[in-house]
């Protein structure tokens, strides 16, 4: 898409998606080495800072090209297939924009200092909700990491696990509670580098070893008073449920990376059929109907998950109705598609496939991560069936209406 710019001034690299395979190609060189030592990719986020993916869904008020959910599913399977880390963190940076482009949140100066940033190098952001104790707050709860009013500020003091892309964030959405009553939660704005701020090594995780999802410990932590996020009364399930289009970018977004692991999968094992001559055979196992057949089985898999990420991506962007509230559906069929075909391409091949020095065992232990990001299968499908067969139910029968009895005059 070709930016729209208002002002230019600070504003972040041109997004420019014709870049996308060379930014691909360039992050595949490199997964293998980053998943074997757990490292986090650096290089692999200045190549997506340089081609204008991770601010592509900046607003044009800000100077950005204002991509939309369906360009952002796009930038999102590309980096998949190469380095599903990379795509994971540009994916919660690119939704963070997103979400200021559409409900601006954020107080001006910080976004004003983060978008400054993002104009001389690679400023990843998250939000940090996950706890010990709590788990996801997607499931209710509220949260143990406390901010205490301290003069012209808050002091943020708590534990946050699964914090993906830690050591390389520039800021942090810390998902908090006040020490006030009653007690209010929200995002509050910690900057990397801040006194009191730590990280701590704890990832060691079977898939997406890249993404350093360690943990941040804030002892105390300085924030500005009025960086704060949708600081509002704790309800029921204080901060859990987001708006159907909010839930739609994740919904969708996330599947996307997942199916490109899947295609980079796929693409090793074609490469594989066609190499693999069995001396009994005599030639390629690719020439046999029956792997002929299991690569045409996960092409139309992944084909029919594509396409329907895509157009529910779409959909979002028009503002369909209930194209959003559908979005879950389409993110249990798209990651069961993309695991599916993963493991038909480690059945099909054995222990060549799960042999560590080839890609196929990387791209299986990734693609199982799609599972855990929400909404998860379970919520999705209770929801859905609910829905259903609610629609669907009778309508209450009606009490029949009672009459007095005139008693009969006895026979003689």
């Amino acid at each position: 898409m070709t930016p729209t710019r208002t002002d230019t001034a600070g504003a972040p690299p041109p997004l420019d998606l014709a870049r996308l395979p060379a930014v691909t190609a360039a992050l595949a060189e490199r997964a293998a080495e980053h998943d074997r030592d757990a490292t986090f990719p650096y290089e692999g986020f200045q190549r997506a800072h340089e081609a204008g993916l991770l601010t592509a869904t900046v607003a044009p008020r800000h100077g950005g090209p204002g991509a939309g959910l369906a360009d952002t599913v796009r930038i999102l399977r590309a980096l998949g297939a190469g380095d599903p880390a990379v795509a994971l963190v540009t994916a919660m940076t690119l939704f963070t924009h997103a979400a200021q482009a559409r409900t601006p949140a954020w107080p001006e100066a910080a976004y004003a200092e983060l978008l400054a940033a993002s104009s001389e190098g690679p400023a990843l952001v998250n939000a940090l909700r996950v706890e010990p104790e709590l788990g996801s707050p997607v499931r209710g709860g509220l949260p143990a990491t406390t901010a205490r009013r301290d003069g012209a500020g808050w002091l943020l003091t708590g534990r946050k696990i699964y914090s993906t892309g830690a050591v390389g964030l520039s800021h942090m959405l810390v998902f908090a509670r006040t020490d006030e009553n009653p007690v209010r939660v929200g995002a509050f704005i910690v900057r990397a580098g801040s006194p009191g701020l730590a990280v701590e090594p704890t990832w060691d995780h079977v898939g997406l070893r890249a993404s350093r999802s360690d943990d941040v410990v804030l002892d105390s932590v300085r924030v500005p008073l009025d960086d704060v996020v949708g600081l509002t009364v704790a309800g029921d399930t204080p901060g859990a449920r987001p708006d159907p289009v909010t839930g739609a970018w994740n919904a969708l977004g996330l599947p996307a990376l997942y199916l490109g692991v899947a295609r980079a999968a796929l693409d090793w094992l074609t490469g594989f059929l066609h190499e693999r001559v069995p001396t009994a055979l005599g030639a390629p196992l690719a020439t046999l109907p029956r792997f002929r057949t299991a690569v045409g089985e996960i092409e139309a898999a992944l084909l029919g998950a594509d396409t329907l990420v895509d157009t529910f991506a779409a959909r979002v962007d028009a503002g369909e109705p209930g194209a959003a509230e559908r979005a879950g559906a389409v993110k249990v069929l798209a990651t069961r598609a993309a695991i599916g075909a993963v493991e038909t391409a480690v059945s099909l091949t054995g222990n060549h496939g799960l042999t560590r020095t080839q890609p196929l065992q990387r791209h299986y232990r990734d693609v199982l991560c799609s599972r855990v990001h929400t909404p998860q299968d379970d919520s999705v499908l209770l929801t859905l069936g609910t829905a259903v067969l609610d629609a669907a139910a009778p309508h209450a029968p009606t009490a029949p209406t009672r009459t007095t009895a005139t008693p009969e005059t006895p026979r003689r």
